[in-house]
Order: C-alpha cells, then structure tokens, then sequence
C-alpha cells in the first residue's frame, strides 16, 4: 500500500505539475493579462487574444495550453477590464481557469501611468485515472475521478508603464488550495507564483524598434525562472526575436501585423535539458484582434 501511494503521489505531481506552475508562455509579452490583471485596458482599445501551446512534441503526456482573452478600457474612466479562460491539459489531468480582472490606471506624470488591478478567478481540475497504465485497479485511489474539483482564487498586481517601458509585479493567485487528498496522506497544492517582468523599446531607426524584455518567475520550492528576450519591430510590420529561458529552453520567434487590428505569432523552443533527447521542442502561436476607436485610433502599434 506504502508503494502505492508513492507512485500516486508521482503520478499526481506529473498531473497536476499545472497545478503548482501556472501556464508557461514563450509570448508573456503579448499575453500579460494572463499574469498580471493591471494589464486589463492598458492598450487603450478592445484587445482579444488567443494562444495555442503544445510543448514537448513527441513526449506522451506532454502539456496542451489553450488561452482565450478579451479586455478593454470603461469609455471616459480610468478602468479597465478583462476576462480570461486558459485550458491546461497533462497526462490525465485537466484543468480549466476562467477569471476576471479589474484595472484602475492614475497617471504619475504625462508621460507614466501606474495601474493596479485585481483577478478573481476559478479552477475546474479534473482527472481521468482510466487514461493511466494502473497496475493494481483494485487500489481504491483510482476508483474515483476527479471531476470538475472547483477552487476559486483571487489575486494582484501593479504595472508601471509608458509608451516606451513597463515594469510589473504581480501575484495571480493569493490562496494555496488542495487539489486533491487522500484521508491526508497524500496532498498536491497551488503554490503562490510571484511575477518580475520589465521591457523597453529602443528606436534604432525611423523603421526598425529593439524591445528587449524579461520575466521571472518565483514559485515556493522550485527554481528560479527568468525569461530573457529580445524582439526587433520592422516597418512596424514584422517582427523577429530570440528568447532564452534559463536553463530550460532557447526560443526563436516571429510576427507579423497582418491588418491594423491583427497581429499574427509563432514560437519554437528548443529544450536545453536532458528532455531534450525525449521531445521535438515546443510550439506556440497566438492571434491577437483589436477594435480601434474612430476617434482615438492608434496610428503606430504599441510594441507591448
């Protein structure tokens, strides 16, 4: 039985591994709202979002990552708001996050606004044991799915910024909840995640912007994460990065702004660990649709 529950403890550590690390995006920099509910209406106009991410091609069970999110600014206010929905999907396990999030900008000067924003949010994990290679099915662990375990959460951050920097910090979820228990012998939680991120736009010349950029992650007994990324901004029309994430993967990067409301991306990742030699790297594409205001539309895009 001590065997058992030690191989349901792995088994659970690889299925709910969403569960301790929030969804992992190579395009945080388009995807901020995601991690930092500040960002809601900081554009300026309606943003919609959409990610898909499959790492670790080849690698059965591997991570699936679905992100779909819309925020905008309250007409004549200084608020902004958003909603989100980020599907997860490892081994057996499943998880779907929907939140809300509120932002309230005060400019510092004319040229920098600081906002504040709050998420609220709720977690539905579900996990399907028939999907395992169960050795002892009589094992009264894997009798009862989990199904639709609801959690709700609520969570923080700040973003500094202006038309040519930002800096935010923020913390998503505030609560530690249990996603499973069994009779207290075995536990996996949500562990508070603690977000850096920091970029600026350099004007190289009349046609070509340089944004370097960075995000760490801070999660309670993990490694420190920092994403380190520099991204060129053609014509104002394409655009071409490289990004290295420390000690786990290289990412090379690539955009193009299809309409004045469309931009269009694609990311792979190279693994730099010993995964490397299990997997065919990690793709990641997003789409990101704007409605622009007649009167306040934005002539150049924001690079960020």
């Amino acid at each position: 039985m001590k065997t058992n529950s030690i191989i349901l403890l792995l088994l659970l550590v690889m299925v709910s591994g969403f569960a301790q690390q929030d969804s992992q995006y190579t395009h945080y920099m388009y995807n901020t709202i995601n991690i930092n509910p500040a960002y809601a209406g900081n554009r300026g106009v309606t943003s919609i979002f959409g990610l898909h991410r499959t790492q670790w091609v080849g690698l059965d069970g591997a991570p699936t990552t679905n992100a779909f999110s819309i925020n905008a600014p309250l007409q004549n206010s200084r608020v902004g708001l958003g909603l989100s929905f980020v599907n997860d999907e490892i081994g057996a396990g499943d998880q779907n996050n929907i939140a809300v999030d509120v932002s309230y900008t005060i400019p510092t000067s004319e040229e920098y606004d600081l906002s504040f924003g709050i998420k609220a949010s709720a977690d539905l994990l579900n996990v399907d044991y028939t999907k395992l290679s169960r050795y002892n099915t009589a094992n009264p662990a894997f009798q009862n799915n989990i199904d639709n375990k609801f959690s709700p959460n609520i969570g923080a951050g700040v973003y500094y910024h202006s038309d040519k920097m930002y800096v935010g910090f923020s913390v998503p979820n505030f609560l530690n909840t249990k996603h499973f228990d069994d009779n207290s012998s075995v536990a996996v939680k949500d562990r508070l995640h603690y977000y850096l991120m920091g970029g600026y736009v350099f004007d190289v010349s009349p046609s070509i912007k340089l944004k370097p950029s960075i995000l760490t992650k801070m999660v309670s007994g993990a490694p420190l994460q920092v994403d380190l990324s520099a991204n060129v901004l053609l014509q104002d029309k394409f655009t071409l990065g490289l990004s290295y994430r420390w000690s786990a993967a290289a990412t090379a990067m690539a955009g193009i702004q299809v309409t004045h409301g469309l931009l269009v991306g694609y990311s792979y990742d190279f693994d730099t660990t010993s995964l490397e030699n299990y997997n065919s790297g990690s793709h990641e594409i997003f789409l990101r649709f704007e409605l622009f205001n007649i009167q306040k539309r934005i002539i150049t895009p924001r690079f960020f």
